[in-house]
């Protein structure tokens, strides 16, 4: 079987605050991330990536790591930013999506020296080589041509992967609690709905993962899906993706959770991104619409941008954390691995692993927040690698600045 590696060019390379510390073929975009998103489509397990040289060491449980030598001809290369639809596709030579390419069969070994600064396009990639015709076959999908789209394309495309993901589960009708709505809630084996549960499927879908569990009193509102061995309860959660192994409690809307972050108390967070490892202080709160109704801007690396979206909250890195409390206004941007708290509102972005009260922050110790990560970690089971470790401190040598935003 072909080998299937994942694609940052230059464009994802800026997906801040995420792309410090990860590939965005391991970010979450609707119900899956889209590394699993194409190996679905294609049928195929994905072998690494390539992207900035300091994630070579990026390792988690069940991701794929940096590629250092050259891909083999006949391998699939599939671009990050495409978010496929989940329904299998034909073989081909290229798949185009809406007009672009967004993965190439290689007709020919490829250095990864050839990608190494992301201006490489695939559809130079598809090109191949002495003039050979290549049969392309046109693939559903989304383009993600900014880091705001993951929010702006959430509930089209929760209501699209449910639709797919939820063949073979269990739809129980009146065991899952009561039911008000046209659309359907559907569990996976294993997951365990708690009496005097609400769902509201006006909007679309729902759909409870093996081993999650919700608690009595919710209000679920579709389209949302509650991941593996999450834990949600106590409040609304509506239009959500809750990715594997969360906590989630209090009023929640249009917010992604990439997995193993915990948001356990009260306090509301509307249209976000939380990272992996993200902790939520007690009374966080996340402002996702303006008092003027305008759209709203975000910091990038390229500078401030309009949006052109209406609603938009936070963006939390890696491993960011929140005091007790604390708010943050529109379109935030919290760098990986910041510890921020205080009883004011902070600016709207926050320089990775920063520390403190106000600004400007100190610089969290490197040595502190290894130590810290590694015990969160343990808390879930789960081991800081040695790999993981070297792949942070590269990211922490190549942290941006706030500055940047002016």
């Amino acid at each position: 079987m072909s080998d299937l590696f994942f694609y940052d060019d230059a464009v994802a390379r800026t997906f801040e605050p995420f792309a410090l510390t990860r590939p965005v073929c391991e970010l979450r975009a609707g119900a899956l991330l889209l590394r699993e998103r194409w190996e679905r489509s294609l049928g195929m397990r994905a072998a690494g990536f390539v992207s900035s040289a300091h994630l070579e060491n990026f390792d988690e449980p069940g991701a794929v790591s940096g590629v250092k030598g050259p891909l083999p001809a006949g391998s699939v290369l599939a671009s990050s930013r495409c978010a496929v639809a989940l329904t299998p596709v034909e073989a081909a030579d290229v798949w185009a999506c809406d007009g672009r390419v967004a993965a190439v069969t290689l007709a020919r070994a490829l250095d990864v020296e050839e990608l190494a600064n992301g201006k490489m396009t695939l559809e130079k990639v598809a090109q191949g080589g002495k003039g050979a015709k290549r049969r392309t076959v046109e693939i559903e999908g989304r383009w993600i041509e900014h880091i705001w789209d993951f929010i702006g394309t959430l509930s089209p495309m929760l209501t699209d992967d449910i639709a797919t993901l939820a063949v073979g589960a269990g739809r129980k009708g009146h065991l899952l609690g009561m039911i008000g709505g046209p659309d359907s809630v559907f569990a996976e084996d294993g997951a365990t709905v708690e009496p005097q549960v609400y769902f509201d499927t006006t909007a679309g879908p729902v759909l409870i993962r093996r081993g999650a569990t919700v608690q009595a009193f919710t209000r679920i509102a579709g389209p949302c899906v509650v991941g593996q061995e999450s834990l949600v309860g106590g409040d609304k959660i509506s239009g959500s993706s809750i990715g594997d192994t969360c906590k989630v409690h209090g009023e929640v809307s249009a917010t992604i959770f990439l997995g193993h972050a915990n948001k356990g108390h009260d306090g509301f967070v509307g249209h976000s991104y939380l990272g992996r490892w993200v902790n939520l202080g007690a009374g966080t709160i996340t402002s996702n619409l303006k008092n003027t109704y305008g759209t709203v801007q975000l910091w990038t690396p390229a500078g401030e941008v309009d949006t052109g979206l209406q609603f938009l909250g936070t963006l939390f890195g890696d491993h960011a954390k929140t005091g007790i409390g604390t708010s943050f206004t529109t379109g935030t941007v919290i760098g990986a691995g910041a510890n921020i708290y205080g009883s004011g509102t902070p600016p709207k972005v926050i320089p990775p692993f920063a520390w403190g009260d106000e600004p400007p922050y100190s610089t969290y110790r490197m040595d502190k927040f290894i130590e810290v990560a590694a015990r969160m970690m343990k808390r879930r089971h789960l081991e800081l690698s040695s790999r993981q470790k070297k792949m942070l401190a590269a990211a922490f040598k190549k942290r941006w600045k706030a500055q940047k935003a002016r």
